[in-house]
């Protein structure tokens, strides 16, 4: 199961929103959830357990809940609102604001958003920078998954001069570790050339 980002996710009951990141645990080099950003205004992005995907597609996740179920799911996004007197919580401020943001006229209130990322685990982006040993070789398109256990098996780069007209797949044995601001390889740039294409199937839309 291939976990594509910026993608349309959909419920049983119909279109939800899209993928906007993958919820990773370094440690165990298993995705854990992936965020979809709400289809209606202001769009709030839910965290989604990787049990709920039924299936997924070139352009789709498909999920086993309903529309209604997904807006019940812990929000990835949290907001607290900066004040002169310091850090407020959500709640005192909630009905002030609109979206996107709207200030107080009466006193400054600035609203920071927070990512709730579960303690010990990493956001992955479609975008996110890849490193072999030797400097960067492009950015992240997709996690290849065992759907039965939610390991990452392999990672799918689709940018970088070396491979624009075939997918390159790295395994997960050469993956040295992933941290926020990338995912960094135990090969050298040549090595990761000279590495076999995975096929990967796609349904066409």
């Amino acid at each position: 199961m291939d976990i594509p980002l910026d993608v349309q996710v959909i419920c049983k009951d119909g279109p939800a929103g899209r993928s906007k990141s993958i919820i990773v645990d370094p440690i165990h080099r298993m995705i854990t959830h992936i965020v979809v950003a709400e289809k209606q205004i202001p769009h709030l992005e839910r965290m989604v357990p990787l049990e709920v995907i039924m299936s997924t597609e070139s352009a789709s996740i498909q999920l086993r809940c309903t529309r209604k179920e997904l807006a019940t799911m812990d929000s990835f996004i949290e907001i607290e609102y900066l004040t002169e007197e310091g850090v407020c919580p959500e709640g005192k401020y909630q009905d002030r604001f609109y979206w996107p943001h709207v200030v107080p006229r009466d006193e400054v209130v600035i609203p920071i958003e927070i990512e709730r990322i579960p303690l010990g685990e990493v956001a992955a982006r479609r975008g996110m920078h890849v490193h072999a040993k030797d400097g960067r070789i492009g950015s992240l398109d997709e996690f290849l998954v065992d759907p039965i256990n939610g390991h990452i098996t392999h990672l799918i780069l689709r940018e970088g001069h070396l491979w624009r007209q075939r997918d390159i797949t790295i395994p997960l044995s050469e993956i040295d570790r992933i941290e926020e601001d990338g995912v960094y390889l135990s090969l050298d740039i040549s090595a990761i050339a000279a590495l076999p294409s995975v096929p990967v199937q796609r349904r066409k839309q």
